[in-house]
């Protein structure tokens, strides 16, 4: 389930062969670093499901990281973990401080983003995992206290620079929505849909209170999108208008169901990543677990949802099944094989046909209606103003 990394999935898989966890040893400085996967987690409790898991590790101290996680941990899989903190501040210094450091060389690294989530009652439960298609920034809004707001208006949060909380804004900031690789997102959750993920008694009473699947349902994997801000939010309102800040920003093609604080952030700082030729964002994915609900159930006030969601047994199962979702071993192993019948096969093939797999230098930024189709070259030389990204079907060819 662990998580907002398809493709990074098929090269845990190699790494899944795991031992238990042993004493870490420090890596020697002059030593350059070459992940196969990068699992990106924000906090303690989802870097400890990894290291639990595909030991033994030694820590590689790099320069920058925050000070409660300053190592990136590695095993000899080539499967590293690295823990940014929590919050957008955190999640954007610390991924510039890890490709600035060059102390890894992630130019052919899949990167997985794999965190828990507040989640939506209608398109998830406590303990689903959820692949993302599109991150979109619920903090860069306008707001006006509910209580202040007109009369004919559904909520108190407007676009920047609009006139109605329902009128798209002009993006001025460029990091409002992303749209993520496609080849990779539809490799990730095709090879995790089936997986049967961890539950509890807790979890299960806890859905017990809404009348209606898939809240009341076991959780499983799923692909909706994901809306990032540090503001952490309880409600049946608010929720709604995470669902419609996702329509407006994504041209009604996204549907929101997790919200979390860092994503965008972390996304951003990889797009500076890519564009010095430190990574390929096509090799970027992201998977987030509900550990809570993000709304009350009926009759439950928005205050107890909020005050209470320890008490939802989300927490514990949205950890595990991040992993279970997000390890994909024989995913890994499979797309990396370049035959023609792996898994994604068939979309490298396609995408040759179709720029729609492939993201684009601001992934579905909107200027005055019109998508962004700036494409690096397919395998072939760079120039200045291109980026350095490998098409989906260049992944495993020559031209790496």
């Amino acid at each position: 389930m662990f998580a907002r990394i398809a493709a990074s999935l098929c090269a845990l898989g190699l790494a899944t062969a795991a031992s238990a966890s042993a004493p870490a040893r420090k890596a020697p400085s002059a030593e350059l670093h070459a992940p196969k996967v990068m699992i990106v987690t924000m906090f303690a409790p989802e870097r400890q499901v990894w290291i639990d898991n595909l030991g033994p590790w030694r820590e590689v101290r790099v320069p920058g990281l925050p000070p409660d996680y300053p190592t990136v941990a590695c095993n000899r899989s080539a499967v590293c973990v690295v823990t940014l903190g929590m919050g957008h501040a955190n999640a954007a210094a610390s991924t510039m401080a890890l490709l600035m450091s060059r102390v890894f060389d992630l130019t052919h690294t899949y990167l997985l983003v794999a965190g828990i989530a507040g989640i939506d009652p209608e398109h998830g439960t406590v303990g689903s995992a959820a692949w993302a298609r599109y991150l979109v920034d619920f903090g860069l809004q306008w707001e006006i206290d509910a209580r202040e707001i007109p009369a004919d208006w559904e909520g108190g949060y407007l676009g920047i620079n609009t006139k109605s909380p329902n009128d798209p804004p002009p993006l001025d900031y460029h990091t409002e929505v992303f749209r993520l690789d496609e080849a990779l997102l539809r490799v990730a959750y095709g090879l995790s849909r089936d997986k049967v993920l961890s539950d509890s008694d807790e979890a299960r009473a806890a859905r017990a209170h809404f009348p209606n699947p898939p809240a009341n349902q076991p959780p499983t994997v799923v692909q909706c999108d994901t809306a990032a801000g540090d503001t952490w939010f309880s409600g049946s309102l608010l929720g709604q208008r995470a669902t419609k800040w996702t329509q407006i920003l994504t041209e009604g093609k996204g549907v929101y169901c997790t919200t979390q604080q860092e994503d965008n952030a972390t996304y951003e700082a990889l797009i500076r990543g890519a564009a010095m030729h430190l990574l390929d964002l096509h090799r970027v994915a992201v998977l987030r677990a509900g550990s809570d609900f993000d709304r009350p159930y009926p009759g439950q006030t928005a205050a107890d949802n909020l005050l209470n969601y320890a008490g939802q047994g989300g927490f514990t199962i949205a950890l595990q099944n991040l992993f279970i979702a997000g390890r994909g071993s024989e995913a890994v192993a499979r797309l990396a094989q370049p035959a023609s019948d792996s898994p994604a096969a068939a979309l490298r093939s396609s995408s040759r046909a179709s720029s729609t797999l492939a993201p684009t230098w601001r992934s579905m930024r909107r200027m005055k209606g019109q998508v962004s189709t700036a494409m690096a070259s397919p395998c072939g030389p760079r120039t200045g103003n291109e980026m350095s990204i490998t098409p989906p079907h260049c992944w495993l060819s020559p031209c790496q």
